[in-house]
């Protein structure tokens, strides 16, 4: 794919993976709508790319709340009038054993994690599919065929990001809309050193590792499609 004034949509733009993921977009040319909740470090993202000579606009908003994914959507369809990529890469994360672990908690993780997936993916649906053309990326995670103590919400909203991922691809991919999995394990951002604060940094996959990934899907070519890649850290396990 040519990415070239294509528009694309990164959620948790802000920092890690999704800011990553939206700078290398942004130097092929792409123009990129970034939004999180920080409309502050948005900008800096936005400043980033614009130095570098891309095109980015900012458009901040919670996905755990209907309203703002609804404004998010609209903003796009107003300003371009479509939508050619979509990646889902916002997360939340809350870590503790089943007994104590909040429901609270449970419905932030599974808010933002799979219920604001789902909102993206059905906005970004009604944008794409009169066009019979599109690509939605969803970030998943190792925990998303693994499990890991004290990370069952966690684990089950991926697991649960893994099922509306299989789903969707069987639902569209004849309309010429198309989707993929990534699914990280161990990635140097916030989110891990919160985690698993027993890993070494150094060991830690990259941003930019991720990033690369999504260009690597998106370059594919028109006869090739791949539904999912699990990427881990060197030091660990293979298989």
């Amino acid at each position: 794919m040519e990415l070239k004034g294509k528009i694309v949509l990164v959620t948790g733009a802000s920092k890690g993976i999704g800011k990553n993921i939206s700078t290398t977009l942004a130097k092929e040319d792409a123009i990129v709508v970034l939004t999180s909740r920080n409309k502050e470090m948005l900008g800096k993202v936005q400043e980033e790319i614009h130095s570098s000579g891309g095109k980015a606009i900012v458009i901040p908003a919670d996905i755990s709340k209907e309203k703002e994914v609804l404004n998010l959507f609209s903003n796009i369809r107003d300003q371009f009038g479509r939508l050619d990529i979509l990646i889902n890469n916002a997360a939340a994360l809350v870590t503790g054993g089943m007994l104590d672990f909040s429901l609270k908690d449970y419905d932030k993780i599974m808010d933002t994690n799979l219920r604001g997936l789902f909102m993206c993916c059905q906005q970004a649906l009604k944008l794409m599919l009169p066009r019979k053309n599109g690509y939605i990326i969803n970030i998943s995670s190792v925990v998303g065929f693994k499990g890991y103590a004290g990370q069952s919400a966690y684990t089950a909203s991926k697991h649960g990001v893994m099922g509306i991922t299989k789903s969707l691809a069987a639902e569209v991919y004849k309309d010429g809309i198309y989707v993929s999995a990534i699914l990280p394990g161990g990635v140097d951002t916030e989110l891990a050193w919160y985690a698993r604060p027993d890993i070494d940094r150094s060991v830690l996959i990259s941003p930019k590792d991720i990033a690369d990934t999504v260009a690597y899907l998106l370059h594919l070519s028109d006869t090739a499609w791949v539904d999912q890649i699990y990427i881990h850290r060197k030091a660990a396990q293979p298989f």
